[in-house]
């Protein structure tokens, strides 16, 4: 089984190093070495460069997400800075420059709500930055705990929990108390760098990809005093991958995992939970199995950096990597029923 290339356009001369979808799936944002950030949109059946963001800083740009509403568009870079951007007309305009990580800024990730984004940066520092009503943005909290450069931020899809990954082969999460930010909970089961995480639809249960080779599923459980839920391994996929991996992201659609890897392959994983019964006669996942759907091999000439799940289309894949080519994929009807459920 194989996915079926949609698209493949030619994004950058060098590497592209991210992509994100539009919350309506509909236009897709990249960015990498050359500086420059490009949304593409759909024309047809084609694919186009429908506008870009020429020098959007003056180093590489690691990183690029959306705001929940489409509107607000926000890059990382090796500069230092994290510019904030908003649709005007077919273009953009910068409306934001927020400045005081020490060192590259590796990604940045807006909250479920569109009002936090978290930024995060070689400096070993995760940043929570609150936006005003005249689109301000001001800086909430300065994170310290990751011993490390910190590689990757992303929110709970409904909450105000983010997850950071690092260096230092742990991840950690962090919520909020009476107006201090704290870490709850860190996860340690990776044995080299984790460059990434990713939630699933109901922020119960979170995936983790390393430099060691290993997918790793976590749950979280909750704790029987009423405190911060509990994140415990329920599953470790190894052997599946042939060097290092660089990117996730857990379909909200299907339930299906994606992964990018330096052998220049995406995976196609599924992930389905083992129920207990317990005393009170409730269910608890226990453990998980991961499955390997599909492996696309070559499916870039190089590290493949980014995979991303399209929010609206179930069947709909992005990648980026090495080679500086955006590529989109869907998935075999086999794999994906008409009620979009995942065929386990």
């Amino acid at each position: 089984m194989e996915l079926e290339q949609v698209a493949a356009l030619q994004d950058q001369p060098e590497r592209t190093w991210s992509c994100a979808w539009s919350p309506s799936g509909t236009s897709i944002a990249t960015c990498g070495a050359d500086g420059t950030v490009r949304v593409y949109a759909q024309e047809g059946k084609d694919w186009r460069l429908a506008t870009s963001i020429p020098d959007a800083h003056t180093r590489t740009v690691r990183s690029v997400a959306w705001s929940p509403c489409g509107t607000y568009l926000t890059t990382a870079s090796f500069d230092g800075c994290v510019c904030v951007w908003r649709r005007d007309g077919d273009g953009f305009e910068s409306i934001a420059t927020l400045e005081g990580h020490e060192n590259e800024v590796k990604c940045a990730a807006w909250d479920s709500a569109g009002n936090l984004l978290a930024t995060c940066s070689r400096d070993k520092s995760v940043w929570i930055w609150e936006m005003t009503d005249d689109l301000d943005f001001e800086c909430v909290a300065v994170l310290h705990g990751h011993s490390q450069d910190v590689k990757s931020v992303v929110w709970h899809p409904s909450k105000e929990l983010l997850a950071s990954t690092s260096y230092d082969n742990t991840i950690r999460l962090w919520v909020e108390d009476e107006d201090e930010w704290y870490c709850s909970s860190e996860l340690q089961g990776h044995t080299s760098t984790v460059w990434q995480c990713a939630f699933d639809a109901s922020g119960e249960r979170l995936v983790s990809c390393s430099e060691d080779g290993c997918v790793i599923v976590w749950a979280a459980e909750s704790s029987s005093d009423g405190g911060d839920p509990r994140w415990r391994s329920v599953s470790t996929l190894t052997g599946a991958h042939r060097r290092s991996i660089f990117s996730v992201d857990w379909a909200p659609l299907t339930g299906l995992v994606a992964t990018g890897c330096g052998d220049d392959a995406i995976r196609v994983i599924s992930v389905q939970a083992n129920m207990l019964e317990r005393q009170d006669a409730s269910l608890e996942q226990s453990q998980a199995t991961c499955s390997v759907r599909i492996v696309q091999e070559q499916a870039h000439r190089s590290d493949v950096n980014t995979v991303r799940w399209n929010p609206k289309h179930r069947d709909i894949l992005a990648s980026v990597g090495d080679d500086g080519v955006l590529r989109i994929w869907r998935l075999p009807a086999s794999l994906v029923d008409i009620d979009g459920l995942t065929r386990i």
